[in-house]
């Protein structure tokens, strides 16, 4: 999660970081619809738990005006609803980490709370020589949730993560694609994207951008008007061995949702100061 903040090294070059930051302000222009929001709302970057080592990230995400009118019987809309997920990590090897999101709860606009299901995970991250500024790793999840989330209980996600580290500035992106794995609902194979820039102004405050977007699925990629996008305005603090990544979207085009907050807290279990 925001672990990654005090990896900013140095000063960037008078040119480097601004050509940098137009790339990935192109790219975030260019992006298509987003979903509406899951139980996490996060850019995957470098972070890894040490082996043997354990990790908790508490993730919640509010949206305060959504869509209020159900896509299925049965489904629970977005709309003033609340997600909250512990998710727990273990590092397996310098390289490879388990985690586990474990339980998904809802609270929707109308009080309700439910455990809505479980997703697992593995993320591998590519061996990185000593100072080298770029990362590269794949994340696979699987995971069950009730009727309520999805018409589909099982489902499957495999995460493309690419960035680069220079000077006080971060770039991620994340290439998402996912699939049914079981359900009555035999929805193709959809593709979505995450980045994000992100600059420190200290070493343990970082300050961005986030963008989140669906490029639609396999049999045809969404129209860029065609459905949502989201932008979020984000910062970065540690507090200690303690981490927080906090943001606000805004949905246009036309959006699932219009305006979502998001908070992961990172709780130092297990982690070396």
């Amino acid at each position: 999660m925001a672990r990654w903040i005090v990896r900013a090294r140095g000063v960037a070059p008078a040119l480097a970081g601004p050509a940098l930051a137009a790339l990935v302000l192109a790219a975030l222009a260019l992006a298509t619809p987003a979903s509406a929001a899951p139980e996490e709302i996060q850019v995957y970057m470098d972070e890894m738990n040490k082996p043997g080592q354990f990790g908790l990230d508490l993730h919640l995400n509010a949206v305060s005006d959504g869509r209020v009118a159900p896509e299925y019987a049965g489904e629970q809309a977005s709309g003033g609803r609340w997600r909250f997920t512990p998710e727990f990590s273990y590092g397996l090897t310098p390289n490879l980490e388990l985690g586990a999101y474990l339980p998904l709860t809802t609270l929707d606009r109308h009080g309700r709370f439910a455990a809505d299901g479980v997703k697992a995970r593995i993320k591998f991250l590519a061996p990185q020589a000593k100072d080298q500024s770029w990362f590269w790793g794949l994340n696979f999840e699987l995971g069950r949730v009730a009727h309520t989330l999805d018409a589909n209980p099982w489902n499957a996600e495999l995460k493309g993560i690419a960035g680069l580290h220079h000077g006080p500035w971060t770039v991620g992106v994340n290439l998402n694609v996912d699939w049914m794995v079981s359900g009555p609902d035999h929805t193709p194979v959809s593709y979505q994207t995450a980045t994000k820039l992100s600059y420190a102004v200290a070493k343990d405050f970082s300050v961005g951008l986030e963008s989140y977007n669906d490029l639609g699925g396999a049999r045809r990629f969404a129209r860029l008007n065609e459905q949502d996008q989201q932008l979020f305005l984000v910062a970065d603090k540690a507090f200690g061995r303690w981490d927080v990544n906090a943001g606000v979207g805004y949905g246009y085009g036309r959006p699932e949702d219009r305006w979502t907050f998001k908070l992961i807290i990172g709780v130092p279990i297990g982690r070396e100061d």
